[in-house]
Formats: C-alpha cells, structure tokens, sequence
C-alpha cells in the first residue's frame, strides 16, 4: 500500500459525491490514497440518488436507467450493486393516444396502419415536405417525416424542453431523427441495461466503503480551508462557478419535479413521455415499474411529472447547452482548468459535456488510472 504523499490530512479532495467522485474515491483509495469526498447536499450519489417512499424506490432526480456495451464498465459496477434486467421501453401519449417509442414500425402502423418497412418507408416519402437548405429545426424536420409525424411526436415536446418555437431552434439541434423500420421498442441498443436492485444510493454507497464523507459541506463557503486539507482537489461541480465566472455563465437545462404518491397502478409503464403542447409536463415517471420485480407486492405507486424549465443561478443544472456560444466559452474555462495542477475536472458539469452514467464512470476509471500511473501504481 502506498502511503499518502505530502504534509496534508488527505491526499485527495473529491468535490461532490454522485458517479464520478465515487468512482474516482474508490480507485484512488483502492490504489493506497486518502481520500475525503464532499457534497453541497444533505445525500450522496448526487442526481443518481434514489430513497424509498412508501416502500417505491425513487429516482428523485430523474429517471435513470444503467446501459453500457462496454464490458470493463458493466463488470466494474456490477462489483458495487446487482442489477435487474429491466429494459427501457418509454412510451409516448398525445391526447388521448397512446404510441410506441422510440419512433418504430410499430408507432408508424399505429399512426398510419402500415405493416412493413417497404409501406412504411413510402408514406414517409409521401409526407415529406422537402426543403433544399433548411435553416430551422421545424423545417428540417418537415423535410425529414411530415407534419403528421412532427406534429405528433416532435413539436409539443421540444417546446416545452428548450421553451421555444422550433422555428427558432437551428436545425443542428437535433442532430438526426432515426426511425427504425423494426418492431423494436428497447430505447438502448446497448449490451448490458438494468436498475440496481437496491437502488442507486446503496450503489454508491458501496462504492465509498471504508472512505470518509461528508455531506452538507458548501465548497464555495471555505474553498481556502477545504483545499488546505489535501494535496489536490478533484472537481465535479459547475466548472464556471470555480472560475468565479470570469468570462461569463454557461447555459444549462433544468427540471422541476412534482412527485405523488398514490394507492395501486398509475400508468402501467415507467415512463411515458406527453408530446402535446397544452399539457405542461414532459413526461410522467412511475417508478415500481424500474423494479418490476419487486411491484406486484407493493400496494402504494409514486409518480413524479417533470418539468423542463430554464436554468438560472440556484437551480440544478442538468443538461449543458452545447451551442456555439457556450462551446467557445468553456473552451476558455477548459484552457484555464488545464494551468491547474493540483485539480482534476470531471463529470458532466466540470466538463461542461452530457454524460450518461456509463460515460461519467469510464471517464473517472480512465482519470483515476493515469492519476495512479503518474504516482506509480495502477489498480482497476
């Protein structure tokens, strides 16, 4: 075992507690370094954490659902929780229609009556409204499925996810709309896919085994104290708020939460995403139906609806905005975070990029190992 290295209590500060810290706090205590990993919340696992409630193991933040192919990752993981074989298979109601999704064979039959991809592939083409250079999201959209389609499953939804018209959206948002000409509902095309059957928390929890946390502790409010008490820092929280904002404030997405608890079955799936645009909320999430096999035992359901709703200073910040601006001005902040020595930017704020849990725990895994090879040793 390698004995901490430095004057300081620890030989590593993790700033914040949720995938990424965990997984960092794990490799490098596993490799013989003392770590101290701190949260701004009252919990661990950051937007990842799950609590029971009326005996539903809830995803407060959001749903999450674990897929990877990466072998490396699913085994990792699969040492800290045992994971359910839950697909994810969202559904997609408009009005008082109920569709298959993400978009397939089946949503189209369902739209239209068609039974194969040869019928399904010329009434696309039928319904197309082409467009020789369209400069907005809707008008690139029309040219791709109709209005039929767009109307149905696109346009409400994307309102009230970036709170404008699609008209003023450019058309790079969505980067390409595939449909499958399959009768295929699993979301994920990947590998491996599950909840852990204990719930995210416990996960993490596991991970951070035999590692001192503290929860409840505002970085900002002692960051001089703080840093003092290890010889580097590893860093997961908002990468401009660390600069002090010093060439301005990146833009996110975040969502608000409305969660219920209620006697019996809600909805009959654990997702079901609300496409048209007078209902407020972007999707309803009931959560037993994660744990399948643990619902039909459980008389009370929690559904949360969720709200997508614009980012200012004091919310949580969820989804990066990766547009032109934003992109030009975190690579100043990635410039300013590369002349930092002693701290390791990590995790889907600090990087300022949208990563799903898989590529939060690679990205650590990969940090970690070069972290270790640099002081001489190496672990997995």
């Amino acid at each position: 075992m390698t004995q901490p290295h430095g004057n300081s209590e620890f030989d590593y500060l993790i700033v914040g507690a949720g995938p990424f810290g965990a997984t960092f706090a794990r490799q490098m205590t596993d490799g013989g370094y003392k770590c101290l990993v701190i949260d701004k919340r009252d919990h661990i696992a950051g937007n990842i954490y799950t609590e029971n409630r009326s005996g539903v193991d809830v995803h407060v933040y959001g749903a999450h659902i674990f897929h990877t192919s990466n072998d490396r990752i699913w085994n990792y993981v699969n040492r800290f929780a045992s994971f359910n074989n839950y697909i994810n298979k969202p559904k997609i109601r408009y009005k008082e229609r109920i569709f298959s999704f993400p978009i397939n064979l089946m949503t189209l039959h369902q739209l239209w009556g068609v039974m194969t991809p040869a019928e399904a592939e010329a009434k696309l083409q039928e319904v197309r409204i082409p467009c020789e250079n369209p400069d907005n999201l809707e008008d690139w959209i029309l040219s791709q499925v109709g209005r039929e389609v767009y109307e149905t499953f696109i346009k409400g939804y994307t309102m009230k996810q970036w709170q404008r018209d699609p008209k003023e959206l450019p058309a790079s948002i969505i980067k390409r709309l595939p449909i499958r000409m399959v009768f295929e509902e699993n979301y994920f095309f990947d590998k491996y896919q599950g909840i852990p059957t204990e719930g995210y928390t416990q996960m993490v929890a596991n991970m951070l085994e035999g590692i001192e946390v503290r929860t409840g502790i505002d970085y900002f409010q002692d960051k001089h104290f703080l840093n003092s008490l290890a010889d580097k820092v590893v860093f997961t929280g908002k990468v401009d708020e660390y600069f002090d904002y010093r060439y301005g404030e990146l833009e996110y997405r975040t969502l608000r939460f409305e969660h219920e608890v209620l006697d019996g079955d809600f909805q009959g799936n654990a997702v079901i995403n609300y496409t048209h645009p007078d209902v407020p909320f972007t999707r309803i999430v009931e959560h037993k139906h994660f744990l399948p096999e643990k619902a039909s035992k459980i008389e009370k359901t929690v559904v949360t609806k969720e709200y997508s709703d614009e980012y200012r200073r004091g919310k949580t910040p969820y989804y990066p905005i990766n547009n032109e601006k934003n992109t030009t001005m975190y690579k100043k902040y990635a410039k300013l975070a590369s002349e930092e020595p002693s701290v390791i930017f990590g995790g889907r704020l600090a990087e300022y990029k949208y990563f799903d849990m898989h590529q939060v725990i690679g990205s650590a895994l990969v940090k970690s190992k070069r972290e270790l090879e640099k002081r001489g040793e190496f672990t997995l």
